[in-house]
């Protein structure tokens, strides 16, 4: 009999080569929350600098009164999907908010952000399609390729030039073409260069489909994303983005002005196979998406602390992720083994940020990837800094 688990043997190892150099850093566990920048862990209170809670949200008691408010009214959970089950009003009220955050006409919330990609690129998409992706793309991205059976055909990260010389190979393709991008890259922090590819898009006449996940809230003067801070919002066809990061909740939701948008609630699987979200994750996404409209102070913050941080770990001499500022904040490693010691200093120092490493990087990079948040005042950020310097730069 062949042992279905024997091949994945050499993650095992890997794995346990790491515990056993201290701390598991890919699963560490929070056994108390005490704000959306501190938790306690074996009974010690750790700074939280790689979370994605970039609004600092997660305890805005307004979000909180809306869960608990929703979990009395309407119980714990919606027992299937909108297809089979129905929709709740507030599924609707949140997809209404939704698309006039965006100013948009549609918007589809899905249970996670994950299947908001599988959902949107599997629907948008199929066999006699070609989707065109930059090569850094997020592995929901990966993966909502594979499951719409479009041909695929990676570019360049960031570079407009290889994507047109792709295009150019391919202007007698038989089916749509479909070009992703995301707003802000979620491992290095970078983010697209957005006009260089609207003018692709005005030669070559694809569709576009930008991944806000870790940019919406964040970018533009009204934080909607890529296209806001751009200023070329009418030229982006779809936006994918979850909650799981600027709303501080848990789902995700695809958009767009496309006539026939609608009609991707019964051709997106993800969609309709799944359980929708439960009554207390709409309620609190709907009270957050209220709280960032009325507080743009906390974009505000988030910039200037992400400004401090970066700032300040370049000054120490790390070779940073991008050139490019963003909450996103990440510290190139030189291996494996080197980051794995130095996140563990970093954690026994009183900081936990994200230890990043292949497969889940780009060019097998290995970082200390940290999250900035609004909710970090500026002493948070000297204090990370000053960790840095103590055990990672020594």
């Amino acid at each position: 009999m062949v042992d279905l688990l024997e091949k994945h043997k050499g993650i095992a190892d890997r794995f346990q080569r790491m515990v056993d150099m201290g701390i598991n850093g890919l699963g560490v566990t929070n056994d108390k929350m005490i704000s959306p920048t501190r938790a306690m862990v074996g009974g010690r209170e750790i700074l939280l600098a790689g979370t994605n809670n970039y609004m600092g949200i997660t305890f805005d008691p307004r979000c909180i009164a809306a869960g608990q408010k929703a979990l009395a009214e309407y119980g714990t959970g919606t027992t299937g999907s909108r297809i089979a089950n129905g929709s709740f009003a507030m599924h609707k009220e949140l997809e209404k908010e939704l698309a006039g955050f965006l100013n948009l006409q549609h918007c589809v919330v899905f249970t996670t952000g994950y299947q908001a990609n599988l959902g949107m690129l599997s629907g948008l998409a199929g066999p006699k399609d070609t989707i065109y992706l930059d090569a850094d793309s997020h592995s929901s991205i990966y993966d909502g390729c594979t499951l719409s059976g479009a041909k695929l055909v990676r570019f360049r990260h960031n570079d407009a030039a290889d994507l047109d010389k792709r295009l150019s190979r391919s202007e007698d393709t038989e089916g749509g073409r479909l070009v992703v991008l995301e707003g802000i890259y979620s491992m290095l922090g970078d983010r697209a260069p957005l006009k260089d590819f609207v003018e692709l898009k005005k030669k070559h006449e694809f569709q576009l489909l930008v991944d806000d996940a870790h940019s919406f809230g964040v970018l533009g003067p009204n934080g909607r994303g890529l296209g806001d801070e751009a200023g070329l919002e009418e030229h982006v066809d779809f936006v994918v983005g979850t909650f799981s990061k600027s709303v501080g909740a848990i789902g995700g939701f695809g958009a767009g002005n496309h006539p026939l948008f609608e009609t991707l609630r019964y051709a997106m699987r993800p969609y309709m196979f799944t359980a929708s979200s439960s009554p207390a994750s709409i309620a609190t996404s709907i009270a957050a998406l209220q709280v960032l409209k009325a507080e743009p102070e906390r974009r505000a913050r988030l910039w200037a602390n992400s400004e401090q941080l970066y700032k300040g770990l370049k000054g120490l001499g790390f070779e940073m992720g991008t050139d490019q500022v963003s909450p996103v904040i990440a510290v190139k490693m030189p291996d494996e083994l080197s980051t794995i010691v130095k996140w563990n200093a970093l954690f026994q120092g009183g900081v936990y940020v994200n230890m990043a490493v292949p497969p889940g990087t780009p060019n097998r990079m290995c970082l200390l990837r940290c999250s900035v948040s609004a909710a970090h005042t500026p002493e948070d950020i000297n204090r990370i800094i000053g960790i840095f310097k103590d055990v990672v730069a020594a």
